[in-house]
């Protein structure tokens, strides 16, 4: 049987020892991005992988002085199970906290994507303001506009749910398993509540990042409401912290570092600005309350697509992030401006769905699918694979789109097998990609 978790995708939020999400790019990735050279076709275009500080070093995105000048010399201590209100600093019960977002036209919750309790989190406000409040949408980072269409036919209820991830290309769009996102998906559909793409095709960030915006072609530049502000200095203070905490190959640091911050900041800023519009687009076009489901890098002391979606709008808004508490320790520190609403989640033990660690991309004039990168982490980082395999087929079956591979592959559990034949430098050979019960991937 086959299925997979897939590697994170540009906007990953790798999850630090403290539990925050940070902007992540893999290193391999940054390295290329700093040789102006494409990553790979299949996945996204990517953001920086943050190291995990020590156990005992606290992760500096957590206290930073930024954000709500009443706020960002303040601290509060938050545990496991606890809700603080950022306005007092002090815990306050899910009702009441439920109660405070009606005067909100935008609810956004921050997730690590990989954290099955964030995802959780993220449907039970839904859920919650749903019952005060049945003219409700949801935005979602996960899907360019592109895919709009399909999305109302989903919660139409025309489309069946492999019909929809097919049309929708979830396995190509973003790399987390569908899973994850499953209820939500489900209960839009449940009480025909809109869901809006608030993303743009991948292509045209990475673009950004790697030529700038007047790379763009005027189809392109259409998608983006104008040229993205890149001026506030907290949130350059933010991103610049992430930047400089991450795993930097030693090879890139000295002056050609800022060069690559800088494309780094032009697409993240660009991403903000697009989804922050099309979340304002979306509560203008029907007059309804949304909640944004997004990670939580971007959304940070209020500094990301939540703020530029206000500096569009001037609608009342409510940021609620949540961080991993790690076993063993009794709470975190965190600023009082990092986000409206903070909960402590205790830290989980192992993902939900295995983390595969395989990535495809297509090669002109092959049908066959094509292993790009060599898989260094998760089962497929201990499987005999190498860049450049040829895949034959998974379990018999011969695939030649990337989303099929990956819908079959989400299905894996621990303790299944995919035995995959592949060529490599002209020969045939077997590989067995095995999720072992006992691994904690």
């Amino acid at each position: 049987m086959i299925g997979a978790e897939l590697p994170p995708t540009e906007d990953a939020m790798t999850l630090t020892k403290s539990g925050i999400p940070c902007i992540a790019i893999a290193a391999s990735l940054l390295t290329a991005a700093f040789a102006q050279v494409q990553p790979p076709t299949q996945a996204p275009p990517a953001q920086v992988q943050a190291s995990t500080p020590a156990a005992d070093k606290p992760d500096p995105t957590l206290t930073l002085k930024i954000g709500n000048p009443k706020l960002k010399d303040k601290t509060m201590e938050v545990g496991p199970g606890a809700v603080l209100s950022a306005e007092t600093g002090a815990t306050v019960d899910f009702e009441r906290m439920i109660r405070d977002m009606m005067t909100s036209r935008i609810v956004h919750v921050g997730e690590t994507h990989d954290s099955m309790p964030m995802h959780e989190l993220q449907f039970q406000v839904i859920r919650a303001l749903y019952v005060r409040d049945k003219h409700l949408a949801v935005g979602l980072e996960m899907l360019p506009v592109t895919v709009q269409e399909a999305l109302n036919r989903w919660t139409a209820g025309v489309l069946t749910k492999d019909e929809f991830i097919r049309e929708i290309r979830w396995y190509v769009n973003w790399n987390f398993n569908f899973g994850y996102y499953e209820k939500i998906f489900d209960f839009a559909r449940e009480h025909r509540l809109p869901i809006y793409a608030l993303n743009i095709p991948r292509e045209i960030i990475t673009k950004i990042r790697m030529r700038g915006w007047d790379a763009l072609s005027e189809e392109e530049k259409a998608l983006i409401p104008g040229t993205p502000d890149v001026t506030n200095q907290d949130h350059r203070t933010l991103i610049r912290t992430v930047f400089e905490s991450s795993d930097i190959p030693h090879a890139m640091k000295g002056p050609g570092l800022d060069t690559v911050f800088e494309g780094l900041y032009r697409s993240q800023s660009a991403w903000d600005e697009v989804m922050g519009a099309n979340a304002v687009r979306g509560v203008e076009s029907e007059g309804r309350r949304v909640v944004v489901c997004v990670g939580s890098g971007h959304l940070l002391y209020n500094l990301g697509l939540n703020r530029r979606a206000f500096e569009r709008s001037k609608m009342p808004f409510k940021t609620v992030i949540a961080v991993a508490i790690p076993s063993g320790k009794k709470s975190l520190t965190v600023s009082r401006a990092i986000g409206d609403y903070v909960f402590g989640l205790p830290e989980e033990g192992k993902p939900a769905f295995p983390t595969i660690g395989l990535s495809f991309k297509n090669v002109d004039n092959l049908e066959n699918l094509v292993v790009d990168p060599k898989p260094t982490d998760g089962v497929a980082g201990r499987s005999d694979f190498e860049k450049g395999d040829i895949i034959l087929s998974a379990d018999g079956k011969a695939y030649t789109d990337i989303n099929e591979i990956r819908m079959a592959l989400a299905k894996l559990k621990c303790g299944d097998e995919v035995k995959f034949k592949i060529l490599r430098a002209g020969q045939v050979k077997d590989v067995s990609l095995k999720c072992e019960k006992k691994s904690s991937d």
